[in-house]
């Protein structure tokens, strides 16, 4: 018998094993939740590319621009890709990474063709919330790593 708390505890005993495996389960659940919280903000960030691939999808200047599709064919990839993860944040973060740099080298060719398509307001406000997107993504993936280095 021992006391925890003030109070007499029959059976139990407190140990350095069980308090440094008391602090790992702690860090593997905070690690969880942060994931999660990762992951809940990607599927906001991608909802706002989910706009942007529509809009472009549906404007007229993509059939004289049909570059422009890059930017929908990446968004859809990057989405279908993540969909079928979003229940497994470790798997959906290593999904990001890979296919990050495609996402990101599809919204630097739609920022550089989007002007020459058109010059109207939708068009510019498109590449702004890409740039926000990508900034985001990016955002998710620096703060992934950051957590596992810390969990190791």
């Amino acid at each position: 018998m021992h006391e925890r708390d003030g109070r007499a505890v029959i059976g139990t005993s407190s140990t350095a094993s069980d308090t440094s495996m008391d602090q790992l389960s702690l860090r593997r659940n905070t690690q969880n939740i942060s994931f999660v919280a990762l992951v809940e903000r990607c599927e906001k960030v991608m909802a706002h590319a989910w706009m942007v691939r529509t809009f472009v999808k549906h404007s007229e200047e993509v059939e004289e621009f049909p570059e422009l599709m890059g930017i929908v064919r990446a968004i859809f990839d990057v989405s279908l890709a993540l969909e079928s993860r979003r229940h497994d944040p470790a798997r959906y973060l290593r999904m990001l990474r890979t296919k990050f740099d495609r996402l990101r080298r599809a919204a630097d060719e739609f920022r550089r063709l989007a002007p020459e398509a058109s010059s109207h307001t939708n068009f510019r406000q498109a590449v702004i919330s890409m740039d926000a997107c990508i900034e985001d993504l990016q955002s998710v993936l620096d703060t992934s790593s950051d957590l596992l280095r810390v969990a190791r």
